[in-house]
């Protein structure tokens, strides 16, 4: 394998890495884009996936070929989409694999019936033998730092341990929540360098959506207005310098021209004040504040407006018993016809369902927050990772 490295141009500066949180996590990637990451041209043993910088990772796989040596073992592990090259090293426990000594077997024999700890601490041992000594077709799961040896892309194991799953609860669980992190996390391009001069707002913004979700979490709000909740921002509107009057002005010219020994001329010859720039109000900026706040929730779908008019109404999703209803009912319909009995019925023709009987202003986003609820309420399950049907 010719390792793929990185154009400079494209890389970031290795300086701003650590702003990306899964540098300093264990990615969950696919094997299959863990063997085609680009390599930093910067410092060697840092590759990057779409732009993330990744040093270590987390796999969960089946053993397809093993190798053992008198200080590692060598696993490949496949998780669906590659293989890859796994060294584990092995414990000093796996390496004194040997009878106890005598002095240990006398003092089990003194503990005639009692707690034997010699004994405890050979099960121990026994346990964990057999957690780190796998065989072809158990599942394995690792944690390490991804090298490149020999021109082959390999996991250097820091903690790797056999997982027992007899009812597949472990991968399916794996399956489900890799798709999740792709679509939150590692498809994102990661924003490095946000502008200076931009912080201060998106930092506002940010606090701003953060204080209307407690809000309505802590509240249960199902319904509000935008003047319901305007005050909730008002602490973070700062409030504009207000201009000095002409009095303030006329006696610091005064103080001042006192201060150097001149004389004060007729009222007629002084400059007349400069008038301060005009900008957005305190009022204002609330305004927009929660305007665009209110539309951050809007597009994760938290809340919608069921019906676009003058009076601004906005809905919380999950406290919408009525959409929460709306939903149930086209699932359960509709999952009984031919055409969706077996797979179920998919998001897009849900929402279009929704749409229809019950408001166009209903988001995707909206209706998959209905959808988590309806499950955690048992009244739904997901048949795969966008088909869904009634219990």
């Amino acid at each position: 394998m010719q390792t793929a490295a990185m154009d400079p141009a494209e890389e970031p500066p290795s300086m701003l890495w650590g702003l990306d949180p899964v540098f300093s996590a264990f990615a969950r990637l696919y094997i299959r884009d863990i063997l085609e990451m680009t390599e930093s041209t910067q410092v060697p043993g840092i590759y990057f996936y779409n732009l993330h910088p990744i040093s270590k990772v987390d796999v969960l796989g089946t053993v397809v070929y093993k190798r053992e040596r008198e200080d590692f073992f060598c696993y490949g592990v496949d998780d669906g989409t590659g293989v890859i090259n796994c060294l584990c090293w092995k414990s000093d426990v796996l390496k004194e694999e040997r009878e106890p000594s005598k002095s240990g077997a006398q003092l089990g024999a003194a503990a005639q019936g009692g707690f034997d700890p010699v004994a405890e601490l050979q099960k121990l041992r026994r346990a964990q033998r057999t957690r780190c000594r796998l065989e072809i077709g158990e599942l394995l799961r690792v944690r390490g730092p991804v090298k490149t040896s020999r021109q082959q892309r390999e996991i250097k194991a820091s903690t790797y341990y056999k997982v027992s799953d007899s009812v597949m609860a472990v991968q399916i669980s794996w399956m489900i929540e890799a798709p999740q992190l792709y679509r939150q996390c590692y498809d994102k391009a990661p924003q490095l360098e946000p502008d200076a001069a931009g912080d201060s707002a998106v930092s506002s913004l940010s606090r701003a959506t953060k204080i209307l979700k407690d809000f309505l979490k802590q509240k249960s709000v199902s319904r509000f207005r935008p003047y319901d909740v305007q005050d909730l921002l008002q602490p973070l509107i700062s409030s504009p310098p207000q201009a000095a009057s002409a009095d303030q002005i006329d006696s610091l010219r005064v103080v001042s021209r006192a201060g150097l020994g001149q004389k004060i001329g007729h009222f007629d010859e002084r400059p007349a004040p400069q008038e301060p720039v005009a900008g957005p109000s305190a009022c204002q900026q609330l305004r927009q504040l929660l305007k665009e706040a209110l539309q951050i929730l809007q597009d994760e779908g938290a809340v919608y407006r069921k019906v676009k008019s003058q009076d601004e109404v906005y809905l919380v999703t999950v406290q919408d018993k009525d959409l929460l209803v709306a939903v149930k009912d086209v699932i359960r319909e509709d999952s009984r016809r031919e055409k969706y009995v077996e797979k179920g019925c998919h998001v897009l023709h849900i929402l279009s369902a929704v749409r229809q009987r019950y408001s166009l202003n209903v988001s995707r986003a909206a209706l998959e927050l209905v959808l988590k609820t309806l499950e955690c309420n048992s009244d739904i399950i997901s048949t795969s990772d966008s088909h869904y049907t009634a219990i």
